[in-house]
């Protein structure tokens, strides 16, 4: 009988022990099922959707669900739209903590990781904004002209082009809004190099891709030599166009980091660990390549960015 009584009791916890640990093992499943919803953002250039479906697909491979906003708008609207909470992580660049903060002056910016420290506490300590690892490519603002333009005048750095446009030199840039009225941007180069560009020596568009101020500078539309563009473009070559060197300096570092809102931040930390390692393979030239490969080959932002996580065995 005891030995019946046994067997009995260990069924029972046996049993006891199931029905306790089956209602443990659901609780996980549905964390991750309610990991997120995250929204992820991006500004709308080239470089933008890139790097903004890189941490979208990241975040999806990873469990969580994501709400998709890349090529959200320009600098500003992106901005106000993460401080108000409408979305929860993009790709920014460090050197624009000299414009968000009104310190275009200091030399702080010119040292990718003074700058970068130096807007990791502006920005928590103003926005309660994270900035997660940055990757080592400086994407700084530049001036670029077409090379039969360049080679007929000897133009190779923004003191020359500064001779050229007060010599009286044919001259007209496209360029975006936002790089034609920020001060650290166009305003800083004129101030800096000694020259001033007046209206009808500029082409406004729309947004502030490069890849379409760039081919309108290759393409001569409305008379146009040149444009606003980035270090790190990869069609400049392929357009026949080429950069003036920055030779005083003038630009800030600007390294892209996923910037993240804090609240997001402490509730899925991992998400730092996650973006690390694919932020940090992304040196300037393998940026050419890829804003190449949507610029030049007219390939899909999204299809590059998980070709090139794949390749690199980021994802599955």
């Amino acid at each position: 009988m005891k030995r019946k009584t046994v067997m009995i009791i260990c069924v029972l916890s046996l049993f006891a022990a199931l029905l306790h640990g089956g209602g443990k093992t659901e609780e996980p499943l549905q964390e991750a099922v309610k990991r997120g919803p995250v929204t992820v953002a991006s500004k709308i250039d080239t470089e933008g959707a890139l790097l903004g479906s890189m941490i979208r697909i990241l975040l999806e491979q990873n469990g969580f669900e994501v709400v998709d906003s890349t090529s959200f708008g320009p600098t500003d609207v992106v901005r106000r739209a993460i401080i108000n909470g409408e979305i929860d992580i993009y790709p920014e660049y460090t050197g624009n903590g000299a414009f968000f903060f009104n310190q275009g002056d200091s030399m702080v910016w010119r040292n990718r990781e003074e700058g970068f420290q130096t807007v990791k506490k502006l920005d928590f300590d103003a926005n309660r904004l994270v900035w997660l690892t940055p990757a080592p490519a400086n994407n700084t603002w530049a001036i670029c002209i077409r090379r039969d333009v360049a080679d007929a005048h000897g133009l190779k750095t923004l003191e020359d082009l500064a001779g050229y446009i007060n010599g009286g030199g044919d001259f007209r840039l496209a360029g975006s809004e936002e790089f034609a009225s920020r001060a650290d941007a166009l305003p800083a180069f004129e101030k800096a190099y000694g020259f001033k560009l007046e209206k009808e020596q500029l082409l406004i568009l729309s947004g502030g891709n490069t890849a379409q101020t760039e081919q309108a500078a290759a393409r001569g539309t409305e008379g146009v030599n040149a444009a606003m563009a980035y270090g790190t473009d990869g069609q400049l070559a392929a357009l026949g166009l080429v950069v003036l060197e920055d030779s005083l300096e003038v630009q800030p570092v600007y390294e892209p980091a996923p910037i993240i809102r804090e609240a997001v931040y402490q509730s899925y930390p991992e998400i730092e660990t996650i973006l690390k390692p694919a932020f940090l393979s992304l040196n300037l030239e393998t940026l050419q390549a890829l804003n190449s490969s949507i610029a030049v080959e007219g390939r899909n932002a999204a299809e590059v960015a998980e070709e090139y996580l794949k390749q690199k065995g980021f994802i599955e």
